[in-house]
């Protein structure tokens, strides 16, 4: 689909987005207050109908990117203030579902978990999310150098292995996750436009999920079209687990045990908070090496992996 014509990709995003939406639109969303979240919501039937939830370790940025998006539309708005022991009493039920001791995982999915948490406890059957975005229409910082024909093969890449946590997780509470963005109609759309109209300077920064951005310029307000792609953790503020961890964990503690494991389960531990998580993964599965399928083994964790692998999804290492 080389030589795109700008204005007709907008008009059949828009298009194709509302059509998704209402397939797979849910009384409830996951609403952060980042583009993926604010344009389901702006193209969604009745919005005023729709609850949003929003989870938030403090007073983390989600808040106000998603107040503004609930008061625009009229949604009712749901804050779900946690502490950090709400957020760790959460841990042992995403590692068991996810079978991962990941901690930029588990710290992303502790958000997703709390979310769906307040949504079944709401009532409510299923939720609307915003997974997907970043995958189709390269919304992650690390593509942004890439040149046009790498860029192009990592996203096909991505598309291959892509999974989405909110589904395994909602399961495990009983209730559905729809994910509109991953449509069929929509979804490959998506993935046959230009890599130059996904990848685009504005404003004197680079961004990502750019030809989505200008085709809801005109209906989001500014700061949400603009706003800077933020990793799930910073924005509802569970990226404060590193540190926590680093505290709980005392120093001499922690290289005494991670030198155990290595010799006894060949498993590295990079981190306390991950040294946190493989204590529960360990008691739930044991030792990662007798895990999985495949020829390919993770370095790092031993767990056997598929060919085509370019991570390991049980102790999230890259470069496997």
């Amino acid at each position: 689909m080389g030589n795109q014509n700008i204005s007709v990709v907008k008009q059949q995003l828009r298009s194709l987005l509302k059509d998704a939406v209402q397939r797979q639109q849910a009384a409830c969303i996951l609403l952060s207050g980042g583009l993926d979240t604010s344009v389901i919501t702006a193209v969604a039937n009745n919005p005023s109908r729709l609850t949003g939830i929003t989870v938030s370790l403090g007073e983390a940025p989600d808040i106000r990117f998603a107040t503004l998006i609930a008061k625009k539309f009229g949604l009712k708005h749901k804050i779900v203030r946690v502490s950090m022991n709400d957020v760790e009493r959460v841990v042992p039920a995403i590692i068991e579902v996810m079978q991962s001791f990941d901690p930029m995982e588990v710290r992303n999915d502790a958000t997703i978990m709390i979310g769906l948490r307040a949504v079944r406890e709401a009532g409510f059957e299923s939720v609307t999310t915003g997974d997907a975005g970043d995958e189709l229409l390269a919304g992650y910082n690390f593509l942004f150098k890439m040149k046009p024909d790498q860029l192009s093969n990592r996203l096909e890449e991505i598309w291959r292995t892509m999974q989405f946590s909110s589904i395994p997780l909602a399961e495990s509470l009983g209730i559905t996750a729809k994910l509109p963005l991953l449509d069929d109609e929509f979804k490959h759309y998506a993935m046959g436009i230009d890599v130059s109209l996904k990848i685009r300077e504005e404003r004197g920064r680079t961004y990502g999920k750019w030809i989505l951005r200008k085709a809801f310029e005109s209906e989001l307000p500014e700061e949400i079209v603009w706003r800077v792609k933020m990793p799930i953790e910073q924005g509802s503020g569970t990226s404060s687990l590193l540190e926590y961890y680093a505290k709980k964990i005392d120093d001499s503690e922690f290289q005494q045990r991670r030198q155990s494991i290595w010799s006894m389960d060949k498993v590295h531990i990079r981190d306390k908070e991950q040294l946190a998580y493989y204590a529960v993964y360990r008691e739930m599965f044991g030792v990662p090496a007798n895990r999985g399928s495949g020829d390919k083994v993770c370095r790092c964790c031993s767990t056997h992996l598929p060919e085509e692998a370019s991570f390991c999804r049980t102790c999230g290492q890259s470069r496997v």
